[in-house]
Formats: C-alpha cells, structure tokens, sequence
C-alpha cells in the first residue's frame, strides 16, 4: 500500500483513494459548513498534506458512537437524536489525521492532530456533498467503514481546496 493516498476535494466534497496514480474509490463527504481554515476554534477544515495518525473503531458495529475517541456503547438510533440533538455524531469508525506542514498544518495554533479533525462517520440521514461539518471530514457509515478497510496509519492524505 505505499503507493496509496488519500485525496479530499473540499470544492467538490469528495475523498477519492488513489493508489499508483489510478483511482480506486471515490466518496461523497461533508466538510466544514466555514470552509477551508486551519486555526484552532475555526472549526473549517485544514488543507494540505496530512497522514493518518491513527484508526480508531475497528470491529464496532456501524452506527457505534463514540465520544473522546471510546465507545460509549450505544448505536445510533433516532430516538438518541431526538433525547440529545445538539450532538455532533461521531459514528462507526475515526479516521484521526495530523498535519505535515509546520506553520501550515501542523504545531503552535494551526495543529491539525490537536484539533482533533477526523475522517468519521456521520446519521445517514444528513446530507452528503454539502459541507455542514464541524472541521471533520464526514462519511456515510457504510462508507467509512469500507475506507477503514482500505488505509493504514502513515498513509498520506492530501486535502484540496
């Protein structure tokens, strides 16, 4: 797989996985509804050249929520929705990014790892191609589940704008 990256369009709100210059999967996804941005507290999403730092939910079921990157042992459900509907949904697999441009991405108030920002899963019923995240790239959990398969920790992420 060394020759395997992934590509996020934030204009056309698309992963692509790419692997010896030939496109093997394309995904829609849902960035953040403030755009393209890197500082801490902006909630955007950060471009550039990034790797994923770590895979997180491997063997849950789709729909697992998870808060701080554990398990809370629920499923998402509807009636989860309706008793706590601010929540930012963090569903089926975490996909944890960090950022290899210091200054840019990376370190001091642009630290894409401190931040948090992930390639996750989110209710199927929200909508894809539109951006509405909170920073986070956005999957449909079917969808995540399948790139979880397909990618390792190291493996390069460059996000477009």
């Amino acid at each position: 797989m060394s020759d395997r990256f992934i590509e996020i369009d934030l204009c056309r709100q698309e992963l692509r996985v790419i692997d010896q210059d030939r496109l093997i999967r394309r995904f829609s996804v849902s960035t953040s509804r403030y755009g393209p941005g890197e500082r801490a507290g902006s909630e955007c999403t950060p471009r550039g050249a990034h790797v994923i730092r770590a895979l997180i939910g491997q063997g849950l079921p789709a729909g697992a929520c998870l808060v701080g990157r554990r398990f809370t042992g629920e499923v998402w459900t509807p009636e989860l929705v309706r008793a706590e509907p601010d929540r930012d949904w963090i569903l089926s697999r975490i996909i944890w990014l960090s950022g290899c441009e210091r200054g840019r991405n990376r370190l001091g108030a642009v630290d894409t790892m401190r931040r948090y920002i992930y390639i996750h899963g989110t209710p199927d019923s929200e909508s894809m191609s539109v951006p509405f995240s909170h920073g986070c790239i956005r999957m449909r959990n079917g969808d995540v589940i399948e790139l979880f398969a397909m990618v390792t920790p190291g493996m390069p992420v460059k996000v477009l704008a």
